[in-house]
């Protein structure tokens, strides 16, 4: 049987809680049920996760190599929420082929781009 495409995200953080908060007031995301050790989020269509760090992973270099990307309904609104904030812009926002673009850093240091449609 072929494989059909994500069903499942999760990232590994150091602190649970703060990570959770974080993408809920930053991003607006919205709790779901899941299980202890992780915080899974009412995202759609693939749901995403934070969860604690898995026994024997280092998170040196968190994301090193994975481009996690988050649709957004207003991508400059969010950016503009973010750096106000203080959190790390990466890459500032630029229209392309999936709409208005920019990358930031989460608290775990994960680089997150966010789009919205084009």
């Amino acid at each position: 049987m072929p494989v059909v495409g994500p069903d499942f995200i999760s990232l590994q953080v150091r602190d649970l809680e703060a990570a959770a908060s974080f993408y809920e007031t930053r991003l607006g995301l919205r709790r779901a049920p899941g299980p202890p050790h992780a915080v899974v989020f009412a995202t759609s269509p693939v749901p995403f996760a934070v969860r604690d760090v898995l026994p024997g992973t280092t998170l040196t270099r968190p994301g090193d190599g994975v481009a996690l990307w988050l649709l957004a309904d207003d991508a400059q609104s969010l950016h503009d929420d973010l750096a106000a904030a203080g959190v790390p812009i990466v890459s500032d926002p630029v229209d392309g082929p999936f709409g208005r673009t920019f990358t930031f850093r989460d608290p775990d240091g994960y680089a997150v781009t966010i789009h919205d449609k084009a």
